[in-house]
């Protein structure tokens, strides 16, 4: 098992609840997979450095978690049909 960092972008117009219930999303994924979340930094709403969909700012959040490769394409799998994550990118953590 490694430790990854899945860094994503949500719409910040979602709201509060919204955003924690996409949290827990991705934390049930890793977990349900046999994985185990290291820690979720959240670093609130920023400016995008260009449009994403005509959005301007977007509220970033990094989940850290030791998993195995499985997780990883669920997780991507998970991401890419919600309509609400503007961008994420899961890399290893050296």
């Amino acid at each position: 098992m490694k430790t990854y960092e899945m860094i994503y972008v949500l719409d910040a117009a979602v709201a509060e609840d919204a955003k924690e219930a996409f949290a827990k999303k991705f934390e049930d994924v890793i977990t349900s997979k046999g994985g185990n979340v290291v820690s979720v930094d959240k670093w609130g709403v920023k400016k995008l450095a260009y449009p994403i969909n005509y959005k301007t700012e977007g509220d970033y959040t990094v989940l850290t978690f030791v998993s195995d490769g499985a997780t990883v394409k669920e997780l991507e799998r998970v991401s890419d049909l919600s309509t609400e994550v503007l961008r994420r990118i899961i890399t290893v953590k050296a």
